[in-house]
């Protein structure tokens, strides 16, 4: 079976590409990276992809008339390159149908809390402020609400007492960078079904 070919989209630090890539580079992780999809020319995660050998289309939102302009060209790029695995890892772009229509059961997200609780921005804060005792990181399927897909696998992180948002915040990224390449090495091996909301993982 051929490796699964992917883009991963990131807006920020790279972190989770840098996850990604390490597996891919260690032999964890059987699938090839064909682009980097970045929405911030000086985000860092440009330069982890460069040191990885990985291609970038890098784009100033405000240089396009609508989301789904650039949108049209991403996808232009997504198929020129055979992708058929998109990785939302920190992408802080909000997605119209021209590309979730397209990859509807293709596109998967890594958000820092235990969905469907405390979606959108600033999960882990959200939490934090909120008191709950049990946090953590979840990837999941895009459709066209607000991390509203359905759930693949979740990690859970407990909240200390001691916690600050800090340190809560590295302990989800640290359980965030361990979960979204298994998740991706599922899908690659076959071993994921989506059915309507439920997700099966085949053990």
């Amino acid at each position: 079976m051929a490796a699964l070919r992917i883009a991963v989209f990131a807006s920020g630090q790279g972190t989770n590409f840098q996850a990604i890539a390490d597996s891919v580079r260690e032999g964890k992780l059987d699938v090839t990276i064909e682009l980097l999809v970045c929405d911030k020319p000086s985000a860092p995660v440009v330069g982890r992809a460069a040191k990885s050998g990985v291609d970038a289309f890098v784009f100033k939102p405000k240089d396009y008339p609508s989301r789904e302009a650039y949108e049209e060209i991403i996808i232009q790029e997504l198929r020129k390159r055979q992708v058929n695995l998109i990785v939302l890892a920190g992408y802080m772009r909000i997605l119209t149908p021209v590309i979730v229509d397209a990859f509807f059961g293709k596109m998967i997200n890594i958000h820092p809390s235990l969905l469907p609780s405390f979606p959108g921005m600033n999960g882990i804060q959200q939490a934090f402020e909120h008191g709950v005792k049990l946090t953590g990181a979840t990837v999941h399927y895009v459709d066209g609400g607000l991390d509203s897909g359905p759930i693949i696998a979740q990690t859970p992180v407990e909240i200390m007492e001691d916690d600050t948002l800090e340190s809560l915040s590295q302990r989800i990224h640290t359980a965030e960078q361990k979960l979204l390449p298994s998740v991706i090495g599922w899908i690659a091996a076959g071993k994921v079904t989506l059915n309507g909301r439920k997700v099966s993982e085949e053990k």
